[in-house]
């Protein structure tokens, strides 16, 4: 590659992947010598690219954070998955970060090839974002959270309960999920000693202590979108453990991480934890499930599903009649 200009766009695109580069392995992609990669290297830091090197024989070049952001290159999947992932965050569940989504991927599209713009267009114009309501997340304190969790550093914040109630919390984090519209944070609690599960759009005045702990693992081995979803379960009004006669998959499918925990039993059947704050309401959600299913608990559940039952089989029997008889 004898074009200077256009070499050292293809080294830098290369520096830019998350791995260490031997510059022997560079020299074979580019078909130059290792000198001439020295030199390109060397031209690279002029423009102000923080390429670091690292000498032996496992020794090779990476770019590392500076102190300010070069120019990044995309490859055309990225490129469309960032200006996607823009859009997405323009009216996301975090505040704070609509306007600025909207202006980095006004930069974006400015500089995307003609043939990118247009698939990210057509997708724009195609789709619609489904408008939704409910609590979001501070971006400013999903930054520090992150940090805090990343770092295994203890974090202080207040925290508001469903009541109101609000008390000064020291936990360790361990990790955040999403859940449709909501965060949640996954931490010990260093004053009840216990794990928890905190709402990001209840927790205030979050504060990085600086002090560092080794990190733990939840209870039983669990990861922390399963704590989430079987604390979610558990903290509804009413729960119910139940059989599924259909593939786990199938079921996870259609019970969202936020409603229930799903576990196989054989390749033909599952186990259901859900819950709800009404029995009510949780025999209609297990019953619009579309499988067949046995409850194992509560017994309290069979009423319920009773009466729902009879009341679909008398609107199916006024339906096979024409309406309603006057």
């Amino acid at each position: 590659m004898s074009d200077t200009p256009a070499r050292l766009l293809r080294l830098l695109s290369l520096l830019q992947s998350p791995r260490e580069w031997p510059g022997h392995e560079l020299a074979e992609r580019l078909g130059v010598s290792p000198r001439t990669i020295r030199r390109d290297i060397d031209r690279l830091r002029e423009l102000g690219y923080p390429v670091h090197a690292t000498q032996g024989n496992t020794g090779g070049y990476r770019l590392t954070a500076g102190t300010a952001m070069p120019p990044l290159l995309l490859d055309d999947e990225e490129a469309v998955a960032i200006a996607i992932g823009l859009r997405t965050a323009a009216a996301g569940p975090v505040t704070g970060i609509e306007e600025t989504s909207v202006r980095a991927l006004a930069k974006l599209e400015q500089v995307l090839p003609s043939r990118l713009r247009r698939r990210v267009t057509v997708l724009q114009e195609a789709a619609v974002a489904l408008p939704q309501g409910g609590p979001t997340a501070d971006a400013e304190h999903l930054a520090l959270i992150a940090a805090a969790c990343v770092a295994h550093e203890r974090l202080r914040f207040t925290y508001r309960s469903s009541s109101g109630e609000e008390t000064r919390r020291l936990t360790e984090p361990h990790q955040l999920v999403a859940a449709g519209r909501r965060w949640y944070l996954v931490a010990h609690d260093c004053d009840r000693a216990d794990w928890r599960t905190f709402r990001l759009d209840r927790l205030a005045d979050p504060m990085r202590t600086g002090v560092r702990v080794p990190p733990r693992e939840l209870p039983g081995g669990a990861d922390a979108a399963t704590w989430v979803s079987t604390t979610l379960s558990g903290t509804a009004g009413h729960r119910a453990l139940l059989v599924v006669h259909a593939p786990a998959e199938q079921v996870a499918d259609r019970v969202p991480a936020t409603l229930g925990v799903v576990e196989p039993v054989d390749e033909h059947s599952c186990r259901l934890l859900t819950g709800a704050d009404s029995l009510e309401y949780l025999a209609y959600r297990i019953a619009v499930l579309g499988f067949d299913f046995d409850v194992l608990d509560p017994p309290e559940l069979a009423p319920h599903l009773q009466a729902l039952g009879e009341r679909v089989l008398r609107a199916a029997r006024t339906a096979e009649r024409g309406g309603r008889a006057g």
